[in-house]
């Protein structure tokens, strides 16, 4: 188990890069994460009196939340009270600081603390900006609250989710928040290359919506839509598009449920073959998927009657690709986990040592570190704005007294 208490070593891969994130609660501040991972230094801008919502959200222990201790890892902690003038103008002049500034708050507030893309790109005029928002910032809804959920659900990725016979359903945890974080930061790295290498680089707008990520994941939703005029449906946990394919998951006779995927030909052929029935690879679709049918209902026997161990066993012998569904305790007490190191323990000053996950991806050359847990309120004040904006101790304590900090 690795321990890591000190700062993120200057050989990260985004070592260098400054970051502020005029943001709250996930997508936004996700996109942040990803940075912050690997080496930026992330500034967090929150209200001095209330911090961001995102501290009190989720499980607790003792009264300390702890989503908060891994959504906030790597970020420095800045109070900064937005509404006020005075607000307003440290944050302009943090993104002049800054290389890339993430927000996810409404264009119209944007524009009325003065921190919208045009204030800040003539304060900053290579600035880089990721602007989240629920349905676009050129769009008529443009000022309209949005969440993740309506943003999976506008996808089409929950009407996909479920059985055909049952609700569509949502994921388990924040999917379109965090799908929007990951698609953000790499629109950040993608302008920042151009940066790099354009001498005449005139910054940077990233306008993404909280739908758009998952709408392009699903590849094929559009297309088929076009060319076949049928809307895809819910199709369980089974694999569209290979009619012979067994793609599923089965209860085993522990209560223990397995996926097993067998989604290409040759796993499929192999697959019927160890269950006693023929596939023939090059049949039409029809007969192929009436033998897909009947491969699977004799593997949901044949695992229903094994231990999910002894099944797997017996599936890993035939190079049948499956898995246990597991649980966190599991990912805990996994092997393969444990050998890529993907679960780190980090000193917190609340809780003691906290187990979480490790960076990923990893680098092997340039790769990030887990330096600090998510941070007190305000707990980087004093570096941010005396070192980082220069302001005098005397400003700084006027700000303080103002409350604005």
């Amino acid at each position: 188990m690795t321990i890591d208490t000190g700062r993120s070593s200057p050989a990260a891969a985004l070592a260098g890069l400054k970051v502020l994130e005029i943001a709250q609660l996930v997508a936004g501040p996700m996109a942040g994460s990803f940075m912050a991972d690997l080496g930026a230094d992330v500034v967090h801008l929150e209200d001095p009196s209330t911090g961001d919502p995102h501290r009190r959200v989720g499980a607790a222990r003792d009264g300390v939340h702890l989503w908060w201790k891994v959504a906030a890892r790597n970020k420095r902690s800045a109070t900064c009270d937005l509404r006020s003038a005075d607000g307003q103008e440290l944050a302009r002049s943090l993104a002049r600081w800054a290389d890339v500034v993430v927000t996810n708050f409404r264009a119209g507030t944007l524009e009325r603390w003065g921190l919208d893309w045009d204030r800040l790109h003539a304060v900053n005029p290579t600035l880089v900006m990721l602007a989240v928002s629920g349905y676009g910032g050129d769009t008529s809804r443009r000022d309209e609250p949005g969440f993740g959920k309506v943003g999976e659900a506008m996808s089409g990725v929950v009407n996909l989710t479920g059985f055909a016979d049952g609700p569509p359903l949502h994921a388990g945890y924040s999917n379109a928040d965090s799908l929007t974080g990951l698609m953000g930061a790499f629109a950040v790295q993608a302008a920042l290359f151009r940066k790099a290498h354009d001498p005449g680089f005139a910054g940077e707008l990233i306008d993404l919506a909280l739908f758009e990520p998952h709408y392009r994941m699903v590849e094929w939703q559009v297309i088929v839509q076009d060319q076949t005029g049928e809307t895809p449906r819910r199709s369980g946990n089974s694999l569209p598009g290979f009619a012979g394919g067994v793609v599923n998951a089965f209860p085993a006779a522990d209560g223990q449920y397995l996926t097993v995927s067998a989604g290409t030909p040759r796993s499929a052929v192999t697959l019927a073959d160890m269950v006693g029935e023929a596939m023939d690879p090059g049949a039409p679709d029809a007969a192929l998927a009436a033998t897909s049918a009947r491969v699977e209902e004799k593997l949901a026997a044949w695992i229903a009657a094994r231990s999910a161990d002894d099944a797997l066993a017996a599936l890993a012998a035939k190079d049948v690709v499956a898995s246990k569904i597991y649980t966190t305790a599991d990912i805990l007490a996994d092997p393969t986990y444990a050998e890529r190191g993907d679960v780190i323990e980090v000193d917190d000053a609340e809780l003691g040592l906290v187990k979480m996950q490790a960076v990923i991806p990893r680098l092997r050359h340039h790769g990030g570190r887990v330096w600090r847990p998510g941070p007190a309120l305000g707990a980087d004040n004093e570096l941010v704005y005396r070192q980082f904006l220069g302001l005098t101790a005397e400003r700084f304590a006027e700000l303080q007294r103002a409350g604005t900090i």
